[in-house]
């Protein structure tokens, strides 16, 4: 038993004996003391995923460096070098800001060299938003009855992320609505969804005869998918549908876009999607009103 107790010890150090072995002061040493600390468990699984990803790949070259000599011309020049990746350099900025914020606090350090450094600037549109076209051809490739129609289904009158998809079952449903906690900062911030059940999302759910299982959505083997599992499950069936640019995060998108256009108030959409500031709303109901405001305008030429 002493020998097996050795063995363990051994091979599967604890983030505290880890931290004991990386030389203190070091950019490692930060790192293992910050994922043993509270504030880095208290974060929802996936955050701590990409932080973690991010931190260690900056581990690689930097580990042994004493963290008291990093300066804002280091993260820079560590922001710089994936430039090509623009979304992925501020990632890791982020990441890093997580991590001194954290060692400031813990009095770990003293010095925060993300201060002044900044987030490189690119356009992007986000995740592809669905049309209607091609929710019909999702519909034609995958016929009501389908687990792939139950799945954009669920995305489309629900508008949640694909966190939230393949947690849903009939215990979320009753008096004709689906109440249901959002996965994103359910932890740190939650937020409860309360609202009517869409007929058709009721006719989906019937139609793919689900049972009585605790979710609505299986893998092959019988069991509830994981975020990322149901992520790529989703991604092949739109691919079966040759609709390989498409994403789940873009139904959520397409629903916010068909609320605002159907006349909705960005307050109205808050209370569907979750949303907790009017930023990032308002963009759709602006869009929907300049489309409103054009074929007013164009009513009107003679």
């Amino acid at each position: 038993m002493e020998e097996y107790q050795a063995a363990i010890a051994t091979t599967v150090p604890t983030a505290a004996r880890q931290a004991d072995e990386a030389k203190k002061g070091s950019f490692r040493y930060l790192c293992i003391r910050y994922y043993a600390g509270a504030s880095y468990k208290a974060l929802d699984i996936s955050t701590r995923k990409w932080q973690r990803r991010a931190l260690d790949e900056i581990a690689q070259d930097h580990a042994s460096k004493p963290v008291a000599m990093m300066q804002a011309r280091h993260v820079r020049r560590m922001r710089d070098a994936k430039s090509a990746t623009p979304a992925a350099a501020n990632q890791l900025l982020k990441a890093l800001r997580a991590l001194f914020s954290w060692a400031n606090e813990a009095e770990e350090t003293t010095v925060n060299p993300t201060i002044g450094v900044k987030k490189l600037k690119y356009k992007s549109d986000g995740h592809h938003t669905w049309t209607n076209e091609e929710i019909q051809q999702f519909y034609e490739r995958h016929p009501l009855g389908s687990q792939a129609r139950l799945a954009l289904d669920i995305l489309r009158y629900t508008t949640g992320r694909r966190e939230d998809a393949p947690r849903l079952g009939r215990q979320h449903l009753r008096d004709g609505r689906i109440r249901f906690r959002q996965a994103k900062n359910e932890h740190r911030n939650p937020i409860d969804i309360d609202i009517p059940m869409h007929q058709e999302l009721s006719k989906s759910i019937n139609a793919a005869n689900v049972g009585a299982q605790m979710t609505f959505l299986l893998t092959q083997f019988g069991k509830p998918f994981t975020a990322n599992g149901f992520g790529n499950k989703f991604k092949d069936w739109c691919r079966q549908a040759d609709l390989p640019h498409c994403s789940a995060h873009g139904v959520r998108k397409a629903t916010s876009t068909a609320l605002a256009e159907s006349g909705a108030t960005p307050h109205e959409i808050m209370a569907v999607t979750g949303h907790q500031t009017l930023v990032e709303v308002e963009r759709y109901t602006k869009a929907a009103n300049r489309k409103t405001t054009a074929d007013t305008a164009m009513a009107k030429l003679k």
